[in-house]
């Protein structure tokens, strides 16, 4: 008999709180690095830049390290026997990490042609920034996680697949992609169970700010089931959202909030 494995599981919760708690430690220090941030230095502007990065990649490490010790105890679970080395994801480009906190304190400085941003007062438009950096830099760690598991289903012939899993206060878009279930690697292993609506990795590798989504592999001889509280949404996205194309998405986050 297969065994099951969901979005549900306590080990999964587990492992999102973990992440959690991670993303809480990185805002900690996010915060600390930010009482060095001054609009009045800019010459001193690359400097944070470089310490902030300095911080994602330490943080972004940790993630990697915690999504390996998950792969390993679901494929434990799964009684998967040949051996596997989870590759760890690397930290993002120091380039990409750059342009999010520069996109993030952009409003600070003086801009030309963006004479409405300037308008507010130096102290809100700094509070904006600050709420931005620990958004990105959320995003930079946990993306870093993810990809670590995606990466090891792509390369582990055990791994038929992945699934979402998103926390009940998610939003709409969270909670929508982890409505479909699991979506294969591939249209090959995927086989004739094979959804094609829902295969590839678009319904579930798109991530936002903020964002503490998780990604749980599914093994061979496993069958994924989703839990009670993410079948209600594919419920409530089946009924008032799947038949209007176009609109499924605000029709869906409607249904939630009516619904939900």
């Amino acid at each position: 008999m297969a065994s099951t494995v969901s979005d549900g599981d306590d080990s999964v919760d587990r492992y999102r709180r973990a992440q959690r708690g991670l993303s809480r430690l990185l805002l900690r220090d996010v915060g600390r690095l930010w009482r060095l941030f001054s609009p009045t230095r800019p010459a001193a502007f690359p400097d944070w830049l470089e310490a902030a990065n300095e911080v994602v990649t330490q943080f972004g490490d940790m993630s990697a390290s915690l999504a390996s010790e998950f792969y390993d105890a679901q494929r434990v679970g799964a009684a998967v026997d040949d051996a596997f080395t989870v590759p760890l994801a690397d930290p993002p480009p120091a380039e990409q990490s750059e342009s999010s906190l520069r996109w993030a304190t952009h409003d600070v400085w003086p801009q030309e042609g963006d004479a409405e941003a300037q308008r507010e007062p130096l102290a809100s438009r700094l509070a904006v920034a600050e709420r931005r950096t620990e958004a990105v830099t959320q995003k930079l760690v946990a993306d870093q996680g993810r990809e670590t598991i995606r990466q090891a289903v792509r390369q582990d012939r055990q791994a038929v697949g992945y699934a979402r899993a998103a926390a009940l206060g998610a939003c709409a878009f969270c909670r929508l992609m982890a409505s479909r279930g699991m979506v294969y690697k591939s249209a090959g292993t995927a086989g004739r169970d094979a959804n094609e609506r829902f295969s590839g990795d678009a319904s579930v590798a798109k991530f936002h700010d903020d964002c503490h989504c998780g990604i749980i592999p599914v093994f061979r001889g496993q069958q994924f089931e989703l839990s009670a509280h993410a079948q209600e949404w594919d419920r409530l996205y089946r009924e008032y959202a799947a038949p209007f194309p176009g609109d499924q998405l605000r029709r869906f986050r409607r249904a939630i909030a009516e619904h939900g």
